[in-house]
């Protein structure tokens, strides 16, 4: 008798897409961590976490109003978003 293959569950065939921001400038001791569905943030100083932060908010709204999600966005359209997207 040949044993039955699992079928894969829905949850693991969906594409994995995540968004990373590390912050390299933190001199005042706080280990600053902000996770998401699909990002996280560590470190920086409080002024650099709160830009990565607004940043990527920022992104996934527009994102959302392209009706696309993360996985489905070629790589230089993701960096022209989150260049619009980055507080100046």
């Amino acid at each position: 008798m040949t044993p039955k293959k699992k079928k894969p569950s829905p949850k693991s065939k969906a594409p994995k897409a995540v968004l990373l921001g590390v912050g390299l400038d933190r001199d005042d001791g706080h280990k600053r961590i902000t996770t998401g569905e699909q990002f996280a943030i560590f470190g920086g100083s409080e002024e650099t976490h709160g830009r990565m932060t607004e940043t990527v908010v920022k992104t996934f709204e527009e994102l959302k109003a392209r009706r696309k999600q993360l996985h489905q966005v070629e790589p230089q359209e993701l960096a022209d978003i989150l260049q619009k997207s980055t507080p100046r």
